[in-house]
């Protein structure tokens, strides 16, 4: 098995830190949506700011909010204004690869959308791939690798 990226919100703002609670980031679900990620679920998160490198788990915050908010230890990793890269992982076989077609968003400064992309990649000989950046989302069917 090995991992890959499965879905990217990639530039998106932080806008706010909150030590005070118990853990994990809160995102807007629509966002979240748009790639597939999901409540729970672990994410790592990069600072491009301060080039820190953290692990957390996804809330859901007010749907439309544009939201992510770092809170509990995570807090200390970014402030309010830094630009992050969030992904999402999947485990899969080498041979799935050209099957799973991550989501990707890119953002403008206020969080809105600037962009709907998805990595693609093709199988082309044993042991080697193509791989292209592409523009809009794919169905939600080639999300899923092969079974």
């Amino acid at each position: 098995m090995i991992k890959v990226v499965r879905a990217k919100l990639h530039g998106i703002r932080v806008t706010d830190a909150n030590l005070n609670y118990q853990g994990s980031i809160t995102l807007d679900p629509e966002h979240c949506e748009a790639v597939g990620i999901v409540p729970l679920e672990f994410v790592e998160i990069w600072n491009k700011n301060s080039g820190t490198r953290i692990s957390t788990y996804v809330i859901y915050g007010e749907r439309g909010s544009r939201a992510c908010v770092l809170n509990g230890s995570a807090a200390r990793s970014c402030q309010p204004g830094d630009e992050v890269i969030i992904a999402a992982s999947w485990y899969c076989q080498p041979t799935e690869i050209a099957a799973l077609k991550p989501r990707v968003l890119t953002f403008n400064a206020d969080n809105s959308i600037a962009r709907t992309l998805h990595y693609d990649v093709t199988a082309l000989e044993e042991g080697r791939y193509g791989f292209a950046i592409r523009d809009g989302l794919v169905p939600s069917e080639a999300l899923e690798p092969a079974e």
